[in-house]
């Protein structure tokens, strides 16, 4: 199986079937994923190293504005994307597989969480993994600790605050809180580039 076989079927919202080929596939990318990972963590590294194995990481180009403060997990790689001028501070661990796309000058606080699959519902079927994607817009601002749910997309501007897990659709410019995540008001500011 390629890559690209296999971002297709999880761009589909295809399952991703315990013990199929799709499965083994994603187990042997997470390998690769977790030696980088473990690289990226382990003593200090200068921020272009940072990006250099986060591109390797992800397999594209991270570019030199983006700044990730380790230790920072992620077990598969290969479908996260980091816009221009991201933040991302210590402890986040991107559950990519199901898709992570992150938009310019998002900042993403402490102990941040995205995740991509859902484990099949059937007792029988648990090893069964639903793929859904994160969208993060531009400007976008997690607080510490936030968890982002499957197949949510986060509007430009947005604020989340700390600690908020987020299970549904938030609004461009819209500041949600809580568990799960509320409206709180709106930012009233425009996200827009310039």
């Amino acid at each position: 199986m390629e890559l690209s076989d296999f971002l297709d079927h999880v761009s589909r919202g295809a399952t991703i079937v315990g013990g199929s080929d799709q499965h083994a596939f994603m187990h042997g990318i997470a390998q690769e994923a977790l030696r980088i990972i473990s690289e990226l963590n382990t003593g200090y590294r200068a921020p272009e190293e940072v990006r250099a194995l986060l591109s390797r990481l992800t397999g594209k180009a991270v570019d030199e504005s983006v700044t990730v403060f380790p230790p920072f997990y992620s077990e598969f790689g290969k479908n996260l994307t980091l816009g221009r001028d991201v933040f991302v501070n210590m402890g986040c661990s991107f559950q990519d597989t199901g898709g992570i796309t992150i938009g310019d000058g998002t900042l993403i606080g402490h102990g941040s969480i995205l995740t991509t699959l859902n484990h099949g519902f059937d007792p029988d079927r648990r090893a069964d993994m639903i793929p859904a994607p994160v969208q993060i817009g531009r400007k976008v601002w997690l607080g510490a600790r936030v968890t982002v749910v499957p197949g949510v997309t986060i509007g430009d501007g947005a604020i989340v605050g700390a600690g908020g897990v987020v299970t549904k659709d938030v609004p461009a410019n819209a500041v949600v809180a809580g568990v799960p995540a509320k409206l709180i008001r709106m930012t009233g500011f425009d996200a827009s580039p310039r």
